[in-house]
């Protein structure tokens, strides 16, 4: 069932927003050659703590996982595409990290993701960066009363196709509010006009992800968890917190 938040609950979500959106800016500033996964992961904690926030990564079970999530962000290096676990790897020159992280502010959820290279960059990943949040963007602004949940997926997917990457197949975006994962789901690619009709209430969470190397397959690794690219390309995922109003769509999970 999709909840249609009303004004007041919109707002209610902001603080929430915030601090997701502050943890990965302190992340991102945190993030050079020689730091630890794991030292970010405490980097974010510290943040939502000090944002009055609590984490709904940490402890997160879903039927697919092996094991409860044990961090407070996703840190997806290089190939792999989403939901890295944060571990002792430090990283080096060029690295592609991508940062998921999510927020719960007195019962209203926020979740967000960046995508960002760390020392040199290479061309490559800058491009795919880059495309990325065109693709979020355009998926964003397509987030608008009257269309229909299949016109934010075409405009990703058409973003994401026309530079020549893969999608994940069969991951996407979520409704969010109370929990972080709610009705509707958003693809990252599909037929516009077609789906759900938007609302003015609606809260979605859109994230595209993009493979360098074209192909949408993947693989999960042995922690259940981390999806990596089946060709050993890079990726990249962002996203944000997307709030449907009438006066047009409202980012939650903005600084």
């Amino acid at each position: 069932m999709v909840e249609l938040k009303s004004q007041a609950s919109l707002n209610a979500m902001r603080p929430a927003g915030q601090a997701v959106a502050r943890a990965l800016d302190a992340v991102r500033r945190a993030a050079s050659v020689g730091v630890s996964l794991l030292e970010l992961d405490q980097v974010a904690r510290e943040e939502l703590l000090r944002s009055g926030a609590n984490s709904p990564f940490l402890g997160y079970h879903p039927s697919f996982a092996p094991v409860p999530f044990p961090a407070v962000i996703c840190a997806s290096v290089n190939d792999a595409i989403v939901h890295g676990i944060p571990n002792e790897y430090r990283l080096r020159s060029g690295d592609l990290l991508s940062v998921d992280c999510g927020a719960l502010v007195d019962g209203w959820a926020g979740d967000a993701a960046i995508s960002f290279t760390v020392g040199a960059a290479r061309p490559a990943d800058t491009h795919l960066i880059e495309t990325a949040q065109q693709a979020l963007n355009a998926g964003i602004a397509a987030a608008v009363v009257g269309n229909r949940i299949g016109d934010i997926a075409h405009a990703i997917g058409r973003t994401c196709r026309a530079a020549g990457y893969g999608i994940p197949d069969g991951f996407g975006g979520h409704g969010i509010g109370r929990q972080m994962h709610e009705d509707p789901g958003v693809p990252n690619e599909g037929p516009p006009g077609r789906g759900l009709k938007l609302r003015a209430g609606m809260v979605l969470a859109i994230e595209p992800m993009l493979v360098a190397g074209g192909t949408d397959d993947y693989r999960t690794d042995a922690d259940g968890w981390t999806l990596r690219t089946l060709d050993g390309s890079r990726a990249a995922h962002v996203e944000h917190t997307v709030a449907i109003t009438k006066d047009g769509p409202r980012v939650l999970t903005k600084a």
